[in-house]
């Protein structure tokens, strides 16, 4: 279940899949409506005047202004989005577009005139002009302008969302929103004294307790992208088995590659091993559902970005530092999940590859770090941002990882800042990690 809601979640995130749905809503609704106008008739005295047409000539006349208009609205509104997704490519990288892809907004417009156009065609050919019999949809042409109205509006906050949306501040805004919404939801719990009971378990020991081992090979190349982590415990149960995981999502994998290993004492069936096998989704590119690296990857790569020598934005990196601080600062926190998973019976099932404060600590500034050399102001900040990540910071192990880049941070700074006090001022920040 889990695994087809996250295939859900990708498949909304399409730049097809929402304008598709209006567009075949757009169709059922000019059937429907033509359907109810061949029933009704509205008396054209009073103030139905205003609002019905009546004339065969005056609703051809309507339907084709709005279907041209329409078409012709849709082409900008095509070249203005990729026009805004050329900016992004080159300002914020490649790997930035799936989130303008994820607007909502955007993918509304593109359905919605598209949609109003094949509606008008629908309606004008249902118009009937003869001796014998006369038929104009009044409904479904009022439907026609006020669809018209409202699609005028909706291109004016398209191009207002456009504009805001490439812009670097909301950009990087926009990125760490959805990281802490992420990091909330995949580490819900705040850390405890007593969090390493389950890291001190023995695998061996349960190892040991299963005669057969059968490597599981990836089906094909490409990123891990999900794991349905409920499933594999249900499916490892019912079999008495235990696995052991070699990659989290993420992890690139190559076909035949050994991504997990299976300890059994009997032979488990290829259906089982197939079901197995289909709670693990691999693509051809990375997601952010379970992976937390890869939200945090975009926003190190603007950072990197504003500080090569042909952009030279310091500004922008500083602002990515300070979003990144918010979350490492939540996460010295936060109660990272055991490697060790167990079954209601409290035997040991999964042994997982979890993500830790380390990993995310480097995956964080270990780039910024390497390119901001020569840049006082963001090396400076990025002492500023561990002092405040340290004050957060009660586990000795994530002091000695946050200690550890502290130690790097001033080394480049002693090594690329030419000026002394630039060099006192860094230092001075320093001490309060490192004494």
């Amino acid at each position: 279940m889990k695994k087809l809601l996250f295939k859900w979640g990708e498949l909304k995130a399409t730049f097809w899949f929402i304008p598709v749905i209006i567009i075949i809503t757009s169709i059922l609704l000019s059937i429907v409506l033509v359907y109810i106008d061949g029933y009704i008739r509205f008396s054209q005295d009073g103030i139905g005047r205003f609002f019905f047409v009546n004339s065969t000539d005056s609703a051809r006349s309507i339907l084709s202004t709005i279907s041209a208009a329409m078409m012709g609205v849709a082409g900008t509104v095509f070249s203005i989005t990729l026009v805004a997704l050329t900016l992004a490519s080159s300002q914020f990288g490649p790997r930035l577009i799936k989130n303008f892809m994820y607007i909502r907004l955007n993918q509304v417009v593109l359905g919605a005139y598209i949609s109003t156009y094949l509606y008008c065609l629908l309606v004008l050919n249902a118009i009937k002009d003869g001796n014998d019999y006369t038929f104009v949809p009044s409904i479904s042409i009022l439907v026609a302008i006020v669809a018209a109205m409202a699609n005028i509006i909706l291109l004016i906050i398209f191009i207002h969302r456009i504009a805001v949306s490439i812009q670097a501040d909301n950009v990087v805004s926009d990125i760490s929103n959805f990281i802490s919404r992420q990091v909330e939801k995949l580490f819900p719990e705040k850390m405890s004294e007593a969090e390493d009971g389950e890291e001190n378990t023995d695998s061996s020991i349960a190892i040991s307790a299963y005669q057969i081992r059968t490597s599981i090979k990836s089906p094909k190349s490409g990123y891990l992208q999900y794991i349905d982590s409920g499933a594999l415990m249900k499916i490892v149960s019912r079999n008495d088995s235990l696995l052991d995981l070699h990659h989290r999502p993420g992890g690139h994998l190559v076909k035949g590659m050994t991504m997990g290993t299976l300890y059994s004492n009997d032979v488990w069936e290829k259906d089982e091993l197939k079901t197995l096998l289909n709670q693990f989704v691999i693509g051809k590119t990375k997601t952010a559902q379970q992976d937390l690296e890869f939200s945090i990857h975009q926003m190190v790569e603007i950072a990197s970005r504003a500080l090569s020598p042909g952009i030279n934005d310091p500004y922008t990196a500083i602002a990515c530092i300070d979003n990144l601080t918010a979350t490492m600062s939540y996460l010295a926190q936060a109660k990272f999940p055991s490697k060790y998973r167990f079954d209601e019976e409290g035997n040991l099932r999964i042994i997982a590859n979890p993500l830790d404060f380390e990993g995310v600590l480097d995956a964080a500034f270990n780039q910024i770090r390497q390119f901001s050399g020569g840049s006082p102001a963001v090396i400076i900040r990025l002492m500023e941002a561990l002092t405040t990540i340290n004050k957060f910071t009660d586990r000795e192990r994530h002091k000695k990882s946050v200690t550890r880049h502290a130690e790097m941070v001033l080394n480049i700074g002693k090594q690329t800042i030419k000026e002394e006090n630039d060099i006192q001022d860094l230092t001075t920040r320093a001490k309060k990690i490192l004494n």
